[in-house]
């Protein structure tokens, strides 16, 4: 009887219903709140905005990219706060009703699983996997195997790390394509067809913009190969293991205190071995970030005699600046750590 007097309501006849998957039952209230937000966005995820096309990205670097992709034809929303660390969001029944009714989702699988079951159960095929643009690393890549004569660096860290990568992709891919410039810039033209795709009316400008965002990522991924080509030291070591794109891209090596996820905790003996290799690399700089806990760096650094900088995955938009400037910043701290000339 209740159902029956939910699907009669008029406020649901301005859309189709999507119902949502859940483990327990839907209540009446639950499910106006979703239905409701839904009719606000239009059924064809524009009316919202103004006859715009709506385009959710999953978290900072993809909204930035969207955004300038989009440029003014599009309204870009994210899904992610600013200063909310992207592996741990959780999505309000707003934000699923607003994905449903999207013309397009940007996001990275892999990074937020929160994200990618939204988008698996409610995008209606309406997603963008920005991974699937490039060429990816397994999970595993990027770390120096810490264990002097037994090290192989070739084949990034051993089984034996202490890191836990069952929340990484579906495939072990390690996420952050992001931190590569030149795959960023490959992901932008990709997304200028994809918007394309969605909006033909604007599709001329999606491509010239996205042509222009790749060309200023072209230009920073440039000033990185020309940053880093003379260094007196080839590795670093971070907070957790989000660098290795960026130490594939322009041939260093990072050891991660954590692995690919920033919440996992490193064993003693996981940062017994940093800690050789920080003594053993000379290393001047242990690397922390703004959403991550500094404390167990900082005690590292301590032991090993080494200060402590940032290194900004730009997972979270940044207290001033964008993306680009971010970047340029980790290019200044890596020139740094590293001893570049």
């Amino acid at each position: 009887m209740v159902l029956t007097t939910i699907f009669n309501l008029p406020i649901l006849n301005c859309m189709k219903f999507h119902p949502l998957r859940t483990a327990g039952l839907v209540t009446g209230a639950a499910l106006l709140t979703v239905t409701g937000a839904a009719c606000g966005a239009g059924s064809t995820g524009n009316a919202a905005s103004g006859g715009k096309p709506e385009i959710l990205a999953a978290f900072y670097p993809l909204q930035w990219l969207t955004e300038r992709v989009g440029g003014t034809a599009a309204q870009v929303t994210g899904l992610t706060n600013p200063g909310v660390e992207p592996h741990d969001v959780e999505l309000t029944p707003k934000q699923i009703a607003a994905l449903t009714e999207a013309r397009l989702t940007v996001y990275v699988k892999g990074i937020q699983p929160a994200v990618d079951e939204a988008v698996e159960q409610h995008a209606n095929g309406r997603g963008f996997d920005a991974t699937t643009a490039v060429t990816t690393l397994p999970a595993t890549s990027g770390e120096v195997e810490p264990h002097g004569d037994d090290a192989h660096p070739e084949e990034g860290h051993s089984e034996g790390d202490g890191h836990d990568h069952s929340a990484d992709g579906e495939q072990g891919h390690d996420p952050h394509i992001w931190l590569d410039p030149s795959r960023l810039a490959t992901v932008a033209v990709k997304l200028g067809d994809k918007l394309a795709e969605v909006d033909p009316a604007g599709a001329q400008g999606y491509r010239e913009r996205a042509g222009a965002a790749a060309k200023e990522l072209t230009t920073l991924d440039q000033e990185f190969t020309k940053g880093l080509a003379t260094c007196g030291k080839r590795t670093i070591v971070t907070a957790h293991a989000a660098f290795a794109y960026l130490a594939d891209r322009y041939k260093f090596e990072q050891v991660g205190i954590s692995g690919i996820d920033p919440d996992s905790e490193p064993s003693p003996a996981r940062l017994a071995q940093v800690a050789e290799v920080a003594k053993r690399e000379k290393i001047n700089t242990i690397f922390t970030e703004a959403l991550v806990s500094p404390k167990v760096a900082d005690v590292l650094a301590r032991e090993v005699g080494a200060k402590t900088g940032v290194l900004d995955p730009v997972e979270s938009k940044p207290a001033s600046g964008d993306y680009l400037s971010a970047m340029r910043q980790n290019l200044a701290a890596l020139r740094t750590a590293m001893e570049c000339t």
